[in-house]
Protein backbone atom coordinates (compact mmCIF):
# COMPACT_ATOMS: atom_id res chain seq x y z
CA UNK A 1 0.00 0.00 0.00
CA UNK A 2 1.38 3.39 -1.00
CA UNK A 3 0.76 6.29 1.34
CA UNK A 4 2.07 9.61 0.06
CA UNK A 5 2.38 12.96 1.77
CA UNK A 6 2.60 15.60 -0.96
CA UNK A 7 4.69 18.69 -0.46
CA UNK A 8 4.13 21.60 -2.85
CA UNK A 9 7.37 21.16 -4.79
CA UNK A 10 6.91 17.41 -5.25
CA UNK A 11 3.31 17.91 -6.31
CA UNK A 12 4.10 20.55 -8.89
CA UNK A 13 6.91 18.44 -10.33
CA UNK A 14 4.58 15.45 -10.63
CA UNK A 15 1.81 17.40 -12.30
CA UNK A 16 4.00 19.50 -14.56
CA UNK A 17 5.91 16.48 -15.88
CA UNK A 18 2.71 14.83 -17.03
CA UNK A 19 1.17 12.79 -14.24
CA UNK A 20 -1.50 11.58 -16.64
CA UNK A 21 1.07 10.25 -19.12
CA UNK A 22 3.09 8.53 -16.42
CA UNK A 23 0.00 6.90 -14.91
CA UNK A 24 1.29 7.85 -11.44
CA UNK A 25 -1.65 6.61 -9.39
CA UNK A 26 -1.66 6.78 -5.60
CA UNK A 27 -3.13 4.03 -3.42
CA UNK A 28 -5.55 4.63 -0.58
CA UNK A 29 -4.36 7.84 1.08
CA UNK A 30 -3.02 11.31 0.33
CA UNK A 31 -2.13 13.79 3.06
CA UNK A 32 -2.15 17.31 1.68
CA UNK A 33 0.55 19.86 2.29
CA UNK A 34 -0.98 23.10 3.55
CA UNK A 35 0.50 25.03 0.59
CA UNK A 36 -1.56 23.18 -2.01
CA UNK A 37 -4.15 25.14 -3.93
CA UNK A 38 -7.75 23.87 -4.20
CA UNK A 39 -7.16 22.99 -7.85
CA UNK A 40 -4.06 20.97 -6.99
CA UNK A 41 -6.03 19.00 -4.39
CA UNK A 42 -8.68 18.12 -6.97
CA UNK A 43 -5.99 17.04 -9.44
CA UNK A 44 -4.54 14.70 -6.85
CA UNK A 45 -7.96 13.34 -5.96
CA UNK A 46 -8.31 12.19 -9.56
CA UNK A 47 -5.27 9.93 -9.15
CA UNK A 48 -6.25 8.26 -5.88
CA UNK A 49 -7.02 4.53 -6.38
CA UNK A 50 -7.90 1.48 -4.26
CA UNK A 51 -5.43 -1.02 -2.92
CA UNK A 52 -5.46 -4.50 -4.42
CA UNK A 53 -7.50 -5.73 -1.45
CA UNK A 54 -10.06 -2.94 -1.76
CA UNK A 55 -10.41 -3.54 -5.49
CA UNK A 56 -10.92 -7.29 -5.11
CA UNK A 57 -13.50 -6.61 -2.40
CA UNK A 58 -15.40 -4.17 -4.64
CA UNK A 59 -15.54 -6.74 -7.42
CA UNK A 60 -17.40 -9.17 -5.14
CA UNK A 61 -20.47 -6.87 -5.31
CA UNK A 62 -22.60 -9.23 -3.18
CA UNK A 63 -21.54 -10.33 0.29
CA UNK A 64 -23.60 -11.93 3.06
CA UNK A 65 -23.92 -11.57 6.80
CA UNK A 66 -25.06 -14.59 8.78
CA UNK A 67 -26.24 -13.61 12.25
CA UNK A 68 -26.24 -16.79 14.33
CA UNK A 69 -25.59 -17.35 18.03
CA UNK A 70 -27.19 -17.55 21.44
CA UNK A 71 -29.78 -14.93 20.41
CA UNK A 72 -31.08 -17.37 17.82
CA UNK A 73 -32.31 -19.55 20.69
CA UNK A 74 -33.54 -16.83 23.07
CA UNK A 75 -35.44 -14.72 20.55
CA UNK A 76 -33.43 -11.61 21.44
CA UNK A 77 -31.53 -9.21 19.22
CA UNK A 78 -29.13 -8.15 21.99
CA UNK A 79 -28.33 -10.74 24.64
CA UNK A 80 -27.85 -9.60 28.22
CA UNK A 81 -24.90 -11.89 29.27
CA UNK A 82 -27.01 -14.19 31.49
CA UNK A 83 -27.77 -16.81 28.82
CA UNK A 84 -26.87 -20.42 29.58
CA UNK A 85 -24.43 -21.63 26.87
CA UNK A 86 -26.32 -24.91 26.79
CA UNK A 87 -29.20 -23.09 25.09
CA UNK A 88 -27.08 -23.15 21.95
CA UNK A 89 -28.11 -26.41 20.33
CA UNK A 90 -28.74 -26.33 16.58
CA UNK A 91 -30.29 -29.71 15.84
CA UNK A 92 -29.32 -29.95 12.19
CA UNK A 93 -26.44 -27.53 11.65
CA UNK A 94 -25.18 -27.68 8.08
CA UNK A 95 -22.69 -25.04 6.97
CA UNK A 96 -22.69 -26.34 3.41
CA UNK A 97 -26.42 -25.61 3.19
CA UNK A 98 -25.63 -21.97 4.02
CA UNK A 99 -22.98 -21.76 1.34
CA UNK A 100 -25.14 -23.46 -1.29
CA UNK A 101 -28.08 -21.15 -0.60
CA UNK A 102 -25.98 -18.00 -0.72
CA UNK A 103 -24.11 -19.07 -3.85
CA UNK A 104 -27.49 -19.59 -5.53
CA UNK A 105 -28.19 -15.95 -4.67
CA UNK A 106 -24.98 -14.80 -6.35
CA UNK A 107 -23.13 -14.02 -3.11
CA UNK A 108 -19.34 -14.30 -3.04
CA UNK A 109 -18.46 -14.02 0.66
CA UNK A 110 -20.01 -14.93 4.02
CA UNK A 111 -19.31 -12.87 7.14
CA UNK A 112 -20.20 -14.77 10.30
CA UNK A 113 -21.09 -13.20 13.65
CA UNK A 114 -18.44 -15.17 15.52
CA UNK A 115 -19.30 -13.11 18.62
CA UNK A 116 -22.17 -10.67 19.04
CA UNK A 117 -22.70 -8.14 21.85
CA UNK A 118 -23.78 -10.90 24.28
CA UNK A 119 -20.21 -12.25 24.23
CA UNK A 120 -21.09 -15.84 23.26
CA UNK A 121 -18.33 -17.21 21.02
CA UNK A 122 -19.02 -19.62 18.16
CA UNK A 123 -15.57 -21.15 18.42
CA UNK A 124 -13.88 -22.90 21.41
CA UNK A 125 -11.89 -19.88 22.55
CA UNK A 126 -9.42 -19.95 25.41
CA UNK A 127 -10.52 -16.47 26.51
CA UNK A 128 -13.90 -17.33 28.05
CA UNK A 129 -16.15 -20.23 29.00
CA UNK A 130 -19.08 -18.41 27.37
CA UNK A 131 -18.76 -20.35 24.12
CA UNK A 132 -19.82 -23.41 22.16
CA UNK A 133 -17.38 -25.45 24.23
CA UNK A 134 -19.72 -25.04 27.25
CA UNK A 135 -22.78 -26.26 25.34
CA UNK A 136 -23.90 -29.83 24.74
CA UNK A 137 -23.90 -29.23 20.97
CA UNK A 138 -21.46 -31.68 19.38
CA UNK A 139 -20.80 -32.85 22.98
CA UNK A 140 -18.92 -29.62 23.63
CA UNK A 141 -16.54 -30.21 20.72
CA UNK A 142 -18.37 -28.08 18.17
CA UNK A 143 -16.85 -25.17 16.24
CA UNK A 144 -19.18 -23.17 13.99
CA UNK A 145 -16.29 -21.11 12.65
CA UNK A 146 -14.36 -24.22 11.61
CA UNK A 147 -17.31 -25.89 9.92
CA UNK A 148 -18.32 -22.77 8.02
CA UNK A 149 -14.75 -22.00 6.93
CA UNK A 150 -14.34 -25.57 5.66
CA UNK A 151 -17.62 -25.27 3.70
CA UNK A 152 -16.52 -21.94 2.24
CA UNK A 153 -13.20 -23.39 1.14
CA UNK A 154 -14.87 -26.45 -0.38
CA UNK A 155 -17.28 -24.33 -2.46
CA UNK A 156 -14.97 -21.42 -3.32
CA UNK A 157 -16.73 -18.89 -1.09
CA UNK A 158 -14.74 -16.16 0.64
CA UNK A 159 -14.96 -15.97 4.43
CA UNK A 160 -15.09 -13.08 6.88
CA UNK A 161 -15.75 -12.54 10.58
CA UNK A 162 -17.73 -10.06 12.65
CA UNK A 163 -16.20 -9.98 16.12
CA UNK A 164 -18.20 -7.55 18.21
CA UNK A 165 -16.03 -5.18 20.27
CA UNK A 166 -19.01 -4.82 22.62
CA UNK A 167 -19.11 -7.74 25.09
CA UNK A 168 -21.79 -7.85 27.77
CA UNK A 169 -20.47 -11.10 29.23
CA UNK A 170 -16.79 -10.29 29.71
CA UNK A 171 -16.07 -9.27 33.30
CA UNK A 172 -13.10 -7.24 32.08
CA UNK A 173 -15.28 -5.08 29.83
CA UNK A 174 -14.84 -1.51 31.07
CA UNK A 175 -11.34 -2.25 32.32
CA UNK A 176 -9.90 -1.10 29.02
CA UNK A 177 -6.41 -2.58 29.33
CA UNK A 178 -7.58 -6.05 30.40
CA UNK A 179 -10.45 -6.23 27.94
CA UNK A 180 -8.35 -5.03 25.01
CA UNK A 181 -5.81 -7.75 25.77
CA UNK A 182 -8.57 -10.36 25.73
CA UNK A 183 -10.10 -8.99 22.53
CA UNK A 184 -6.71 -9.01 20.81
CA UNK A 185 -6.29 -12.65 21.90
CA UNK A 186 -9.69 -13.52 20.40
CA UNK A 187 -8.64 -11.85 17.16
CA UNK A 188 -5.37 -13.78 17.25
CA UNK A 189 -7.19 -17.10 17.61
CA UNK A 190 -9.57 -16.38 14.76
CA UNK A 191 -6.93 -15.03 12.39
CA UNK A 192 -4.38 -17.76 13.13
CA UNK A 193 -6.33 -21.01 13.31
CA UNK A 194 -8.74 -20.92 10.36
CA UNK A 195 -6.74 -20.12 7.24
CA UNK A 196 -7.45 -17.12 5.04
CA UNK A 197 -9.92 -14.55 6.34
CA UNK A 198 -10.99 -12.02 3.72
CA UNK A 199 -12.86 -9.40 5.76
CA UNK A 200 -12.82 -8.40 9.42
CA UNK A 201 -15.91 -6.41 10.38
CA UNK A 202 -16.13 -4.22 13.50
CA UNK A 203 -18.91 -1.91 14.56
CA UNK A 204 -18.46 0.81 17.15
CA UNK A 205 -20.93 -0.48 19.74
CA UNK A 206 -19.97 0.48 23.28
CA UNK A 207 -21.37 0.09 26.76
CA UNK A 208 -24.42 2.07 27.87
CA UNK A 209 -22.79 3.85 30.82
CA UNK A 210 -21.17 7.17 31.62
CA UNK A 211 -17.94 8.21 29.93
CA UNK A 212 -16.04 7.55 33.17
CA UNK A 213 -16.72 3.81 32.84
CA UNK A 214 -16.65 3.62 29.07
CA UNK A 215 -14.57 0.91 27.45
CA UNK A 216 -11.78 2.49 25.41
CA UNK A 217 -11.00 0.26 22.48
CA UNK A 218 -7.37 -0.05 21.41
CA UNK A 219 -8.05 0.17 17.69
CA UNK A 220 -4.37 0.62 16.86
CA UNK A 221 -3.53 -2.76 18.37
CA UNK A 222 -6.54 -4.48 16.83
CA UNK A 223 -5.66 -3.20 13.35
CA UNK A 224 -2.04 -4.26 13.88
CA UNK A 225 -3.13 -7.80 14.74
CA UNK A 226 -5.19 -8.01 11.54
CA UNK A 227 -2.46 -6.56 9.33
CA UNK A 228 0.13 -8.88 10.86
CA UNK A 229 -1.85 -12.10 10.62
CA UNK A 230 -4.17 -11.51 7.63
CA UNK A 231 -2.57 -8.79 5.48
CA UNK A 232 -4.95 -9.53 2.59
CA UNK A 233 -8.08 -9.00 4.69
CA UNK A 234 -10.06 -5.79 4.35
CA UNK A 235 -11.02 -4.02 7.56
CA UNK A 236 -14.60 -2.79 7.61
CA UNK A 237 -16.59 -0.06 9.36
CA UNK A 238 -14.19 0.71 12.24
CA UNK A 239 -11.31 -0.15 9.93
CA UNK A 240 -9.79 2.03 7.25
CA UNK A 241 -10.57 -0.07 4.15
CA UNK A 242 -14.39 -0.03 4.00
CA UNK A 243 -16.91 2.41 5.43
CA UNK A 244 -20.50 2.01 6.53
CA UNK A 245 -22.96 3.71 4.19
CA UNK A 246 -24.67 5.32 7.18
CA UNK A 247 -27.99 3.45 7.40
CA UNK A 248 -29.28 -0.12 7.52
CA UNK A 249 -31.96 0.05 4.84
CA UNK A 250 -30.01 -1.24 1.86
CA UNK A 251 -29.80 2.16 0.18
CA UNK A 252 -26.73 3.98 -1.07
CA UNK A 253 -26.31 7.63 -1.96
CA UNK A 254 -27.29 9.15 -5.26
CA UNK A 255 -23.78 10.68 -5.22
CA UNK A 256 -21.41 8.04 -3.80
CA UNK A 257 -17.72 8.95 -3.80
CA UNK A 258 -15.09 6.38 -2.87
CA UNK A 259 -12.61 9.28 -2.68
CA UNK A 260 -13.47 11.10 0.55
CA UNK A 261 -11.90 13.04 3.44
CA UNK A 262 -13.91 10.86 5.87
CA UNK A 263 -11.90 8.63 8.19
CA UNK A 264 -12.99 5.99 10.72
CA UNK A 265 -13.10 7.59 14.15
CA UNK A 266 -10.58 5.22 15.68
CA UNK A 267 -8.22 8.01 16.79
CA UNK A 268 -8.52 11.57 18.07
CA UNK A 269 -7.12 13.13 14.90
CA UNK A 270 -9.83 11.57 12.77
CA UNK A 271 -12.54 12.63 15.19
CA UNK A 272 -11.30 16.23 15.15
CA UNK A 273 -10.96 16.37 11.35
CA UNK A 274 -14.39 14.85 10.70
CA UNK A 275 -15.88 17.34 13.13
CA UNK A 276 -14.09 20.26 11.47
CA UNK A 277 -15.42 19.22 8.06
CA UNK A 278 -18.86 18.41 9.52
CA UNK A 279 -18.89 14.93 7.99
CA UNK A 280 -19.82 11.47 9.23
CA UNK A 281 -21.00 8.19 7.71
CA UNK A 282 -24.49 9.66 7.39
CA UNK A 283 -23.45 12.88 5.61
CA UNK A 284 -24.94 13.52 2.20
CA UNK A 285 -21.73 14.98 0.80
CA UNK A 286 -18.60 12.89 1.27
CA UNK A 287 -16.53 13.76 -1.79
CA UNK A 288 -17.48 17.00 -3.56
CA UNK A 289 -14.88 19.44 -4.85
CA UNK A 290 -15.90 21.93 -2.17
CA UNK A 291 -15.32 19.36 0.59
CA UNK A 292 -11.97 18.15 -0.77
CA UNK A 293 -10.72 21.73 -1.11
CA UNK A 294 -11.23 22.19 2.66
CA UNK A 295 -9.71 18.82 3.62
CA UNK A 296 -6.28 18.04 5.02
CA UNK A 297 -6.29 14.53 3.57
CA UNK A 298 -8.30 12.18 1.35
CA UNK A 299 -8.78 8.42 1.32
CA UNK A 300 -10.02 5.65 -0.92
CA UNK A 301 -12.77 4.56 1.45
CA UNK A 302 -15.61 2.78 -0.41
CA UNK A 303 -19.13 2.17 0.82
CA UNK A 304 -20.66 -1.03 2.16
CA UNK A 305 -24.48 -1.17 2.35
CA UNK A 306 -25.85 -3.52 5.01
CA UNK A 307 -29.45 -4.67 5.43
CA UNK A 308 -31.26 -7.80 6.58
CA UNK A 309 -33.48 -10.00 4.46
CA UNK A 310 -35.88 -9.97 7.43
CA UNK A 311 -36.91 -7.11 9.76
CA UNK A 312 -34.44 -8.32 12.41
CA UNK A 313 -30.82 -9.45 12.25
CA UNK A 314 -31.26 -12.74 14.11
CA UNK A 315 -33.79 -15.39 13.17
CA UNK A 316 -37.28 -15.17 14.70
CA UNK A 317 -39.99 -17.59 13.52
CA UNK A 318 -42.67 -14.89 13.69
CA UNK A 319 -40.84 -13.13 10.84
CA UNK A 320 -41.16 -16.03 8.39
CA UNK A 321 -43.93 -14.11 6.65
CA UNK A 322 -41.82 -10.94 6.49
CA UNK A 323 -38.92 -12.04 4.30
CA UNK A 324 -38.19 -9.28 1.80
CA UNK A 325 -39.89 -9.72 -1.54
CA UNK A 326 -37.96 -10.29 -4.74
CA UNK A 327 -38.90 -6.78 -5.82
CA UNK A 328 -37.51 -5.32 -2.58
CA UNK A 329 -34.23 -7.21 -2.98
CA UNK A 330 -33.87 -6.16 -6.60
CA UNK A 331 -34.49 -2.52 -5.62
CA UNK A 332 -31.83 -2.87 -2.92
CA UNK A 333 -29.41 -4.30 -5.49
CA UNK A 334 -29.90 -1.31 -7.80
CA UNK A 335 -29.49 1.12 -4.89
CA UNK A 336 -26.37 -0.51 -3.45
CA UNK A 337 -24.30 -2.35 -6.06
CA UNK A 338 -25.86 -0.02 -8.63
CA UNK A 339 -24.72 3.03 -6.65
CA UNK A 340 -20.99 2.30 -6.31
CA UNK A 341 -21.29 0.16 -3.17
CA UNK A 342 -21.05 -3.47 -2.10
CA UNK A 343 -24.20 -5.04 -0.69
CA UNK A 344 -23.90 -6.88 2.63
CA UNK A 345 -27.19 -8.76 2.98
CA UNK A 346 -27.92 -10.46 6.29
CA UNK A 347 -29.52 -13.91 6.04
CA UNK A 348 -29.85 -15.38 9.55
CA UNK A 349 -29.72 -19.08 10.36
CA UNK A 350 -32.57 -20.63 12.35
CA UNK A 351 -32.63 -22.83 15.47
CA UNK A 352 -32.00 -25.93 13.38
CA UNK A 353 -28.76 -24.38 12.23
CA UNK A 354 -30.02 -23.88 8.69
CA UNK A 355 -31.00 -20.97 6.51
CA UNK A 356 -34.78 -21.21 6.49
CA UNK A 357 -36.39 -22.64 3.35
CA UNK A 358 -38.25 -19.38 2.69
CA UNK A 359 -35.01 -17.42 2.69
CA UNK A 360 -33.41 -20.09 0.51
CA UNK A 361 -36.21 -19.74 -2.04
CA UNK A 362 -35.93 -15.97 -2.00
CA UNK A 363 -32.16 -16.08 -2.53
CA UNK A 364 -32.57 -18.43 -5.48
CA UNK A 365 -35.19 -16.18 -7.07
CA UNK A 366 -32.94 -13.17 -6.57
CA UNK A 367 -29.84 -14.82 -7.97
CA UNK A 368 -31.66 -16.08 -11.04
CA UNK A 369 -33.28 -12.70 -11.70
CA UNK A 370 -30.02 -10.74 -11.51
CA UNK A 371 -28.15 -13.29 -13.60
CA UNK A 372 -30.82 -13.35 -16.29
CA UNK A 373 -31.15 -9.57 -16.41
CA UNK A 374 -27.46 -8.93 -17.01
CA UNK A 375 -26.70 -11.93 -19.21
CA UNK A 376 -27.59 -10.21 -22.49
CA UNK A 377 -26.06 -6.83 -23.29
CA UNK A 378 -28.22 -5.27 -26.01
CA UNK A 379 -25.34 -3.13 -27.33
CA UNK A 380 -23.84 -4.33 -30.61
CA UNK A 381 -20.34 -3.04 -29.95
CA UNK A 382 -18.29 -5.42 -27.81
CA UNK A 383 -15.61 -2.92 -26.71
CA UNK A 384 -17.21 -0.04 -24.81
CA UNK A 385 -14.08 1.45 -23.18
CA UNK A 386 -13.28 5.11 -23.81
CA UNK A 387 -11.72 8.22 -22.35
CA UNK A 388 -13.98 11.21 -21.82
CA UNK A 389 -13.26 14.85 -21.08
CA UNK A 390 -15.87 17.43 -20.09
CA UNK A 391 -18.61 17.36 -22.72
CA UNK A 392 -17.38 14.20 -24.44
CA UNK A 393 -19.95 11.66 -25.57
CA UNK A 394 -20.08 8.27 -27.22
CA UNK A 395 -22.89 6.58 -29.09
CA UNK A 396 -23.68 2.87 -28.98
CA UNK A 397 -25.85 1.00 -31.45
CA UNK A 398 -28.56 -1.20 -29.97
CA UNK A 399 -29.33 -4.60 -31.46
CA UNK A 400 -32.23 -4.34 -33.90
CA UNK A 401 -35.66 -4.46 -32.27
CA UNK A 402 -34.36 -4.87 -28.69
CA UNK A 403 -36.17 -3.22 -25.78
CA UNK A 404 -34.12 -1.83 -22.88
CA UNK A 405 -34.90 -0.30 -19.49
CA UNK A 406 -31.55 -0.45 -17.68
CA UNK A 407 -28.16 1.13 -18.35
CA UNK A 408 -24.91 -0.03 -16.71
CA UNK A 409 -21.90 2.28 -16.48
CA UNK A 410 -18.49 1.52 -14.99
CA UNK A 411 -15.33 3.53 -14.53
CA UNK A 412 -11.93 1.86 -14.40
CA UNK A 413 -11.37 2.64 -10.73
CA UNK A 414 -7.78 1.42 -10.99
CA UNK A 415 -7.37 4.78 -12.74
CA UNK A 416 -9.41 6.70 -10.17
CA UNK A 417 -13.01 7.79 -9.71
CA UNK A 418 -13.55 10.95 -11.73
CA UNK A 419 -17.03 11.36 -13.23
CA UNK A 420 -19.07 14.11 -11.55
CA UNK A 421 -22.07 14.55 -13.88
CA UNK A 422 -23.37 12.51 -16.83
CA UNK A 423 -26.51 11.99 -18.88
CA UNK A 424 -27.99 9.23 -21.04
CA UNK A 425 -30.00 9.76 -24.20
CA UNK A 426 -31.74 7.40 -26.62
CA UNK A 427 -32.30 7.82 -30.36
CA UNK A 428 -35.97 7.25 -31.16
CA UNK A 429 -37.44 8.12 -34.55
CA UNK A 430 -34.29 10.08 -35.41
CA UNK A 431 -34.62 12.24 -32.29
CA UNK A 432 -32.38 12.19 -29.21
CA UNK A 433 -34.27 12.13 -25.90
CA UNK A 434 -32.75 12.24 -22.41
CA UNK A 435 -33.90 9.27 -20.32
CA UNK A 436 -31.56 9.38 -17.32
CA UNK A 437 -28.85 11.44 -15.64
CA UNK A 438 -26.62 11.14 -12.64
CA UNK A 439 -23.57 12.34 -10.77
CA UNK A 440 -21.00 9.74 -9.70
CA UNK A 441 -20.33 6.43 -11.45
CA UNK A 442 -17.38 4.75 -9.74
CA UNK A 443 -17.12 0.97 -9.89
CA UNK A 444 -20.69 0.50 -11.08
CA UNK A 445 -23.77 2.61 -11.71
CA UNK A 446 -27.16 1.21 -12.73
CA UNK A 447 -29.98 3.41 -14.01
CA UNK A 448 -33.55 2.30 -14.67
CA UNK A 449 -36.18 3.90 -16.88
CA UNK A 450 -39.35 3.01 -18.78
CA UNK A 451 -39.10 0.47 -21.60
CA UNK A 452 -37.77 1.90 -24.86
CA UNK A 453 -36.71 0.31 -28.16
CA UNK A 454 -34.07 2.73 -29.45
CA UNK A 455 -31.71 2.62 -32.38
CA UNK A 456 -28.84 3.97 -30.30
CA UNK A 457 -27.95 5.26 -26.84
CA UNK A 458 -25.62 8.17 -26.14
CA UNK A 459 -23.57 8.65 -22.98
CA UNK A 460 -22.35 12.18 -22.29
CA UNK A 461 -19.82 12.96 -19.56
CA UNK A 462 -20.79 16.50 -18.59
CA UNK A 463 -18.26 17.06 -15.82
CA UNK A 464 -15.20 15.04 -14.79
CA UNK A 465 -11.94 15.41 -12.88
CA UNK A 466 -9.48 15.17 -15.81
CA UNK A 467 -10.44 12.62 -18.43
CA UNK A 468 -12.73 9.87 -17.17
CA UNK A 469 -11.81 6.25 -17.89
CA UNK A 470 -15.06 4.53 -18.86
CA UNK A 471 -14.55 0.79 -18.57
CA UNK A 472 -17.93 -0.61 -19.56
CA UNK A 473 -21.30 0.47 -20.90
CA UNK A 474 -24.24 -1.93 -21.03
CA UNK A 475 -27.90 -1.76 -22.02
CA UNK A 476 -30.25 -4.40 -20.60
CA UNK A 477 -33.86 -5.41 -20.25
CA UNK A 478 -35.06 -6.18 -16.72
CA UNK A 479 -38.27 -8.18 -16.88
CA UNK A 480 -41.28 -7.22 -14.71
CA UNK A 481 -41.24 -9.05 -11.39
CA UNK A 482 -44.17 -11.43 -11.12
CA UNK A 483 -45.37 -13.86 -8.46
CA UNK A 484 -42.34 -15.76 -7.23
CA UNK A 485 -41.33 -18.91 -5.41
CA UNK A 486 -41.45 -17.54 -1.89
CA UNK A 487 -44.87 -15.95 -2.36
CA UNK A 488 -46.22 -19.37 -3.26
CA UNK A 489 -44.51 -20.88 -0.20
CA UNK A 490 -45.99 -18.21 2.09
CA UNK A 491 -49.46 -18.77 0.67
CA UNK A 492 -49.03 -22.47 1.37
CA UNK A 493 -48.04 -21.77 5.00
CA UNK A 494 -51.05 -19.51 5.52
CA UNK A 495 -53.39 -22.20 4.21
CA UNK A 496 -51.79 -24.84 6.44
CA UNK A 497 -52.15 -22.63 9.51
Amino acid sequence: MKRLVFFAGVLLLLLNTGCNKQKSYIEKEIIFNEKLTPEQKIKLAAYLVPTKQQYEWQRLELTAFVHFGINTFTGKEWGDRTEDPDLFNPTNFNAEQWVDALKDGGFKMIILTVKHHDGFCLWPTKTTTHSVASSSWRDGAGDVVRELKNACDKHDMKFGIYLSPRDRNAESYGDSIKYNEMFAQQLNELLTNYGDVHEVWFDGANRETSNSNKQRYDWKTFIHVIDSLQPSAVKAIMGDDIRWVGKEKGLGRETEWSVTPLRPETNEDAIAENKRLEISETAKDLGSRKLIEKANSIYWYPSEVDVSIRPSWFYHPEEDSKVKSLEELVNIYYQSVGMNSVLLLNVPADTCGLIHELDVARLKDFGQYIEKTFADNKIKEANSQWKAKNGSFKEYEIKTGETINTILLQEDILKGQRVEVFKIEVLLNEKWTKIAEGTTIGYKRLLRFDDVTPEKIRITIIETRFSANIKEVGAYYAAPITNDTITKELNHIEKES
